[in-house]
């Protein structure tokens, strides 16, 4: 039997599906979009919340979209996706039913729909874009802000330092459920995620992906700088490359847990208030998560 193809800049297609948008310069999560249509195929039927693909995407009487796509109820993106699934089925179609949210779509406005929809079973592939925070309407904290990110409704003072919470786990929420296949990814590193979308798309029953999308407005960072940051919070052990599959964890690339943060962190101005003391904490965060997940998942 035939290898696959192993998809990456020279076997992917060169057909475009996501153009024209009105994303900032740098947009991880335009790109995350643009890479995940380009190996789902033109064959698929898209439901996106009221978020910022949204919000440059369907700008009347354009859209950004070459597939049939749609704009869904804040809290409904996995709800209204797997109701298009049931309709495809239903008139024999054999199409995708894809959705597309970011972080407080995903983790808190829209995680009922999401989970839902994961119990029911139904086929269907859904992408977090986390750009950590809600910025289509002005840079507030969401459930998956980081610890020590200064936001709209984090401020940084002198009393407190930014976002006081970390990451809520959605990862490992979504798993819970017994998930046909999950994986986290980063826009850093392409050829991994367009493996694990790929993956997704093969998937026989819910799929779910979660990619680390840097946001240059909201997160104070230069818009060539995208790539770079969402490798090096990688590299660094901040965020991590992992898969659920059969039931099990497995990552995908073990960091550097001796890295300063302090690369990643001052590349960005929404860190830019962060003291000694603070950043040794994030450190001990990432210490604390890394001795779990080799302890359970290695």
């Amino acid at each position: 039997m035939s290898q696959p193809v192993k998809i990456n800049a020279r076997t992917i297609t060169k057909d475009e599906y996501f153009y024209g948008h009105k994303a900032c310069g740098g947009c991880g999560e335009s790109l995350a979009l643009r890479l995940a249509l380009k190996v789902i195929g033109e064959d698929a039927y898209l439901s996106l919340p009221a978020g910022c693909m949204a919000a440059v995407s369907f700008i009347y009487p354009n859209m950004a979209f070459k597939q049939n796509a749609i704009i869904t109820p804040f809290a409904s993106t996995a709800a209204v996706a797997t109701g298009v699934a049931a309709g495809l089925k239903a008139l024999n179609k054999n199409k995708l039913s894809v959705g597309f949210a970011g972080d407080g779509g995903t983790a808190d406005i829209g995680i009922q729909a999401l989970s839902g929809a994961i119990d029911r079973g139904e086929k269907f592939i859904y992408i977090c874009t986390d750009n950590e925070a809600y910025m289509n309407t002005g840079i507030q904290k969401s459930g998956l802000t980081p610890f020590g990110a200064s936001t709209t409704t984090t401020p940084a003072g002198k009393v407190i330092r930014g976002n006081v919470k970390p990451k809520k786990n959605m990862f490992e929420i979504v798993a819970a459920h017994g998930i046909a296949y999950a994986a986290t990814a980063s826009v850093g590193y392409l050829e991994d995620f367009m493996m694990k979308v790929q993956k997704a798309k093969e998937a026989n029953g819910p799929a779910y992906i979660h990619v680390f999308s840097p946001c240059p407005t909201g997160w104070g960072h230069e818009s060539d700088k995208t790539i770079e940051i969402a490798k090096e919070v990688v590299d660094n052990g901040l965020w991590y490359l992992a898969e659920f599959e059969n039931g099990k964890f497995k990552l995908n690339k073990t960091p550097k847990l001796d890295s300063d943060v302090r690369l990643y962190l001052n590349a960005q101005s929404r860190f830019k208030h962060l003291t000694d003391d603070d950043i040794r904490e994030i450190e001990a965060l990432r210490e604390e998560k890394w001795e779990r997940l080799i302890k359970e998942w290695s």
